[in-house]
C-alpha cells in the first residue's frame, strides 16, 4: 500500500533539534514599512504583543489571541522592494502616503536567526516548503521554535512573494535596535517615493 503524508505537518515534532549551522549569526541592513497614524500604530523598533493574527505568517504568540508580553514580534525585510511587496500584497497597489514610513537600520549586534532557507525544515520532518505553508501552520511552527529556543532572535526565511529573505524578530532582539534608524521617511517624500515606485513597478504592483 502506498501511503501519503503531508510535506509540511500542521504541528512540528517535539522536541525540535538543530545543528550549529542551522543558526545564522548576521548583522544585515533591515527595512520596515510601518504606519505612523491609526489605532494600532507601533514605533519602528516596537514589538507587537497582540496576537496571533490570522494575517501574519510567523506570529509566535500562543493561543488564545490576546496580549502576550514576551512573545512580541516585528517583521523586516533586507531590501526595500521586498518590504513594499509584503506590506502592499493584499491590494497590490502602492500610494504615496504620508501615513506610511519606510525605515532602515542595522542591528547593533549580530542577530541569531534560525535559517529556514536551508535544510533544517527537512530534517525536522517538514520540507523547504514550510516557508510557503498555510499561515496557520507557519504560526504553529514559529510558536514551537520560540518556546523551545528562547535564545534565538528570530527567523530568516524567504519571502513568499519575492523570494528574498525576510526576518521575523522575536523579543530577545529588542536590544539590537539602535537609538535611531539610519533612514526614516514617509512614502510621500519625493526621493523615497521614486525608489518605492520603481520597486512597485518591478514587481507588477499598481502605483497610486
Amino acid at each position: 500500500m502506498v501511503t501519503t503524508r503531508r510535506k509540511v505537518p500542521a504541528h512540528p515534532p517535539a522536541p525540535l533539534h538543530r545543528r550549529p549551522g542551522d543558526v545564522l549569526t548576521i548583522q544585515p541592513v533591515l527595512w520596515r514599512l510601518h504606519r505612523t497614524r491609526g489605532p494600532f500604530v507601533l514605533p519602528w523598533n516596537g514589538f507587537r504583543i497582540f496576537g496571533p493574527l490570522t494575517s501574519a505568517r510567523w506570529d509566535p504568540h500562543p493561543s488564545p489571541q490576546g496580549e502576550h508580553p514576551g512573545s512580541g514580534v516585528s517583521y523586516a525585510a533586507i531590501d526595500l522592494r521586498t518590504a513594499v511587496a509584503e506590506v502592499f500584497q493584499t491590494a497590490r497597489r502602492v500610494t504615496a502616503s504620508d501615513e506610511v514610513q519606510a525605515t532602515s537600520w542595522t542591528p547593533t549586534r549580530s542577530l541569531c536567526l534560525l535559517d529556514l532557507t536551508g535544510d533544517w525544515a527537512l530534517r525536522s520532518d517538514a520540507a523547504h516548503a514550510l516557508a510557503a505553508a498555510p499561515r496557520r501552520v507557519c504560526r504553529t511552527w514559529s510558536q514551537a521554535i520560540r518556546s523551545q529556543w528562547p535564545d534565538l532572535d528570530g527567523l530568516w526565511a524567504p519571502s513568499t512573494l519575492t523570494g528574498s529573505p525576510v526576518v521575523t524578530l522575536y523579543e530577545p532582539a529588542a536590544d539590537t535596535f539602535p537609538p535611531a534608524p539610519a533612514f526614516s521617511r514617509p512614502l510621500s517624500a519625493s526621493l523615497l517615493w521614486s525608489l518605492v515606485a520603481d520597486a512597485a513597478e518591478s514587481i507588477g504592483y499598481e502605483i497610486g
